[in-house]
């Protein structure tokens, strides 16, 4: 299962729907009842969100009939075979969210531009920003946009400085692997409007996880030596929310199942593992007694919009240390932590965070992202937002033996590389990492991501919102049939 387009030396081109689509979330249901059963795959509504309190899963088999969303079908003996896919137009990025002006674009070349010259050009864009959302900003923000304008604190400085010593290789290596995509049409120059647009999900789907997550640390406490560790999905479960947060749940078949929470339904693919919990109630994971060679991080980092919305919670850095990654690690794990762009977060990684963890910095790669006509969705050197993220990578440093031993047959990690992508229009779904790491770790290993929203076939994923992006509504039932 691979999700990268065009590999070259700058790094990757990945197609990020294409993975989801290719995890395997087909639903085989090999029930038979005399006379047939209903099968209703509709979802109950958000506001039903609390309603119900069963965990169940689908069952396993091959051949069948595909019902559409709703619909009841008759079954009488047959199989059942049902076929999700993610829905496309969470990738229907085809416009830059600002455009860059003519001579800063990607197929320009890249230009030498000074410090002074950013400055500028943010304040361009700043103004473009103003201009778009027009009516919506008063008069008076505005004025208070525009006298703060040309003054940069000390935080923008250290990003400016950073973002100069980074932008040629980006710049570079982007367009490299843009112009292979564009030469293979995996990206297009000129670029349709999906038809599917107007069936775009609402932003709030599913059940508070994060909510949910809280309210199981008023259940009693589990008395760990008669609790089981782990929980495996078969042909027929029910188990209620207790034993959900309490333990591992895992998907060891190879076919996809579904599970029902609090009266929503959610895709788990095959060969996946997962603990839903909050941060204080980890040590299901550890009771788990597995040891990853992948330890993937994306910590909910504490910045002034997250604060000032109540949307999503955050972390202190003090608290990102105390999650146990070296109980967690094997030798030689590879560990690599999503940072926003923000050089505390950056130095906090690189001089804190992975030196407590007994963890040595390696490299710094960019995810770089992109319109489907492969532009950047920012400017370059816009300085409020920027086209990349930062990825930083560093393994667990232990006996030396046992280091060699393991880093035999696997290449050592390049000090840069890019993964460019059309990135999901959701908040937070981050592209996989499962191919570009591939050569950097031997086949088959242990993978952990922590903080996830999504699950991954190989992978065990923990988080407060573990089952976000799984919601049914996020994917659309293919007609099949056998």
């Amino acid at each position: 299962m691979m999700s990268v387009v065009h590999r070259l030396t700058a790094g990757w081109l990945v197609d990020h729907l294409s993975f989801i689509n290719q995890c395997g979330y087909e639903i085989c249901d090999s029930f038979a009842y005399p006379g047939g059963i209903t099968l209703n795959t509709s979802v109950t509504s958000t506001g039903d969100c609390y309603a119900a309190s069963t965990f169940a899963a689908a069952s396993s088999s091959r051949d069948g009939l595909i019902p559409s969303p709703g619909d009841a079908i008759e079954t009488e003996g047959r199989t059942t075979k049902m076929i999700y896919v993610f829905r496309e137009e969470f990738f229907d990025v085809s416009k830059p969210h600002i455009a860059a002006a003519p001579e800063e674009q990607l197929w320009q070349g890249c230009p030498e531009v000074s410090l002074t010259e950013i400055k500028a050009n943010s304040n361009r864009e700043e103004h473009q920003e103003r201009t778009k959302s027009g009516v919506r900003d008063s008069v008076a923000s505005a004025r208070k946009k525009r006298k703060r304008k040309c003054v940069f604190n000390q935080g923008e400085l250290d990003a400016l400085e950073y973002h100069s010593k980074v932008r040629k290789l980006i710049w570079e290596g982007t367009l490299h692997l843009v112009q292979e995509g564009l030469k293979s049409g995996f990206l297009h120059r000129t670029t349709t409007e999906l038809s599917c647009r107007k069936n775009v999900v609402p932003g709030h789907i599913g059940c508070g996880l994060a909510e949910l997550c809280e309210m199981a640390k008023q259940f009693p406490a589990v008395n760990e030596s008669d609790h089981q560790a782990v929980h495996v999905l078969d042909d027929e479960t029910s188990i209620p929310e207790q034993d959900l947060l309490s333990c591992v749940t895992e998907n060891s078949s190879n076919s996809a199942k579904i599970v029902v929470l609090m009266g929503q339904k959610y895709l788990v693919p095959p060969k996946s593992s997962f603990l839903l919990s909050d941060i204080s109630c980890l040590q299901p994971l550890l009771n788990y007694k597995k040891k990853y060679d992948v330890i993937v991080i994306d910590p909910p980092w504490e910045n002034k919009s997250v604060k000032r919305s109540n949307r999503y919670s955050h972390l202190s850095s003090w608290q990102i240390k105390q999650i146990p990654v070296l109980a967690l690690a094997a030798p030689n794990c590879l560990v690599v932590t999503w940072v926003t762009n923000r050089q505390k977060h950056l130095h906090f990684v690189k001089d804190e965070l992975y030196p407590h963890w007994s963890v040595k910095t390696l490299a710094e790669w960019h995810w770089v992202k992109i319109t489907r006509a492969g532009e950047f969705v920012l400017p370059l050197d816009s300085l409020h937002k920027k086209p990349y993220e930062v990825l930083v990578l560093g393994r667990v440093q232990g006996d030396m033996k046992e280091t060699l031993r393991k880093s035999e047959d696997v290449l050592p990690i390049p000090e840069h590389k890019l993964i460019v992508s059309v990135p999901c229009s959701l908040h937070s779904h981050k592209p996989p990492l499962t191919a570009v790491l591939a050569e950097f770790i031997k086949p088959d290993v242990e993978c952990l991501e922590l903080f996830a929203r999504n699950l991954q076939p190989g992978w065990t994923s923990w988080g407060n919102e573990v089952l976000k992006f799984q919601h049914i509504d996020y994917f659309t039932l293919l007609q099949n049939e056998n």
